[in-house]
């Protein structure tokens, strides 16, 4: 099974760096208009996080195609740093001490990595346990939530360095157990 990770287009919060998880932000005139020149990957089905960014891209990366919402694909819950910026909170000892362990403590009122990475990985397998195995399927996500999939399930890199940009993502091969990259896009 092939399986496209794209992250959503551009968003005010991406452009002004703001921690933005369960935020539900529509992509913003640039996102938009940098998403206008591509085409989505070749997909049998189109799902999506639920939060109107991904929406939104997935309607432009798929016009007139019906789009699949999976609730649990959904970005980590950044809580008390939801919609702020690293210039707002760095003299936060709260946020240093979150910055310190590396973005796996939970946020004060948010989402730890772990029960993120949970949450998506088995929302993953749901997903393609309902597929064919010559189905091609597109994800229309969240930057967190690619790199929690790749970290898990296709382990030669870490976290961070699965980023991938706006309207961007991988190509990968699904063999029922691991996923390998097979392309950027």
């Amino acid at each position: 099974m092939t399986v496209y990770l794209i992250r959503h287009g551009k968003t005010q919060g991406n452009v002004e760096h703001r921690y933005i998880g369960r935020t539900d932000q529509p992509l913003c005139p640039q996102g938009r208009a940098e998403l206008q020149s591509k085409i989505g990957p070749e997909a049998d089905r189109v799902l999506a996080s639920p939060l109107l960014r991904c929406r939104e891209t997935a309607a432009i990366l798929y016009p007139g195609r019906d789009v699949e919402i999976v609730d649990d694909l959904r970005e980590t819950d950044f809580g008390d740093f939801e919609n702020r910026t690293y210039g707002e909170l760095k003299d936060d000892p709260r946020y240093r001490a979150w910055l310190d362990s590396a973005g796996t403590a939970a946020p004060p009122g948010g989402e730890s990595k772990a029960h993120q990475q949970a949450r998506t990985v088995r929302a993953f397998r749901d997903v393609v346990a309902v597929c064919r195995g010559d189905e091609r399927v597109a994800l229309v996500v969240h930057g967190g939530t690619i790199m929690c999939l790749l970290e898990a399930l296709e382990p030669s890199r870490r976290f961070y360095d699965w980023q991938a940009p706006n309207g961007g993502g991988y190509a990968c091969a699904w063999d029922g157990a691991r996923l390998t990259v097979t392309a950027t896009i």
